[in-house]
């Protein structure tokens, strides 16, 4: 399952230094039961706007995590809530099938 959201960068703030924080909460968020990665994506020709995807096994899993957030996750967040808007763009299922290039790594 993927969680994705959009994260808008505000006036004085950078991404880099919301990526800092992404990295300290993900690192706590990654221990969790079901947690299967994260990536943070910087939008082509706005930098400022940076797209936030976290991979789960399951919605119940992700569910669990975020109804029970440890306080220090709840920390980390709470305190990029002046610097950035957040926009849930939702839950999806992962590809059923995926075709890549024999190539592909």
């Amino acid at each position: 399952m993927l969680f994705i959201f959009e994260v808008e960068i505000g006036e004085g703030y950078s991404a880099e230094q919301y990526a800092e924080a992404w990295v300290r909460a993900s690192r706590l968020i990654q221990q969790a039961e079901g947690a299967a990665g994260t990536r943070l994506h910087r939008c082509i020709g706005d930098p400022r706007r940076l797209l936030a995807i976290a991979r789960w096994e399951s919605k119940a899993a992700r569910d669990a995590m975020a109804g029970a957030p440890q306080a220090q996750i709840r920390e980390i967040i709470d305190g990029q809530a002046e610097f950035v808007s957040v926009r849930i763009l939702g839950e999806f299922e992962e590809a059923e099938w995926r075709v890549d290039p024999p190539d592909a790594q």
